[in-house]
């Protein structure tokens, strides 16, 4: 009777140990990085993160990421100008090929706040990624380019983004999103993460 019971508690403890929440501490969920920290004794610095989520006209969620209250990061000179320009655009809802503080897509976005600090840049997104010599993740810095793709693993970029910080508390991109408008979001969520392609520092 024993040796028929021990094989059917032995299932029952790898199946709940099967549906624990990965990277999920003290009641919400953390980055990569964050369970990292935890596991090492660190803690985990606050910074205003929300979660914000995109409802399609179905009613269906179709995307959760990290939105983080701005915080300062170490640009200087053009730079420094060209993310305070681009700060300035936040709320801006999105529009398909939008240039103007009615409407922006994301590389507009680019190209006008790059164009208020005086530096002229390509329009679409695809050109933006030529523009600048590539950047590992781990080494990216205020005013690096970022690109995505439209699904998890895809390689055609179709969206572009700019570091306005990049720290020991993470790294934070300023886009324009086509649900939520200029918004700056935290890198390091898993929406971000899955379509994350290349990214590039920008000739000036």
């Amino acid at each position: 009777m024993t040796t028929k019971i021990l094989p059917l508690l032995l299932a029952l403890v790898l199946l709940a140990g099967c549906h624990r929440k990965l990277n999920y501490r003290d009641g919400q969920y953390r980055s990569a990085r964050e369970m990292v920290r935890l596991k090492k004794g660190g803690r985990v610095h606050s910074v205003g993160k929300t979660k914000v989520v995109g409802v399609s006209p179905s009613g269906a969620k179709t995307k959760v990421v990290a939105r983080r209250a701005a915080r300062a990061g170490s640009a200087t000179g053009t730079l420094a100008s060209v993310i305070e320009a681009a700060r300035s655009y936040q709320g801006t809802p999105y529009l398909y090929g939008g240039t103007t503080r009615l409407g922006l897509d994301c590389s507009g976005l680019l190209q006008l706040s790059f164009g208020e600090a005086g530096v002229a840049i390509p329009r679409s997104s695809n050109e933006q990624a030529g523009w600048g010599e590539p950047v590992k993740p781990t080494d990216l810095r205020p005013g690096d380019l970022v690109f995505f793709g439209a699904s998890p693993g895809s390689r055609t970029i179709t969206h572009v983004g700019m570091v306005t910080v990049a720290d020991e508390e993470g790294v934070d991109f300023i886009h324009a999103s086509t649900s939520l408008g200029v918004v700056e979001n935290s890198l390091e969520s898993d929406y971000y993460l899955s379509r994350f392609i290349r990214a590039v520092r920008p000739h000036l």
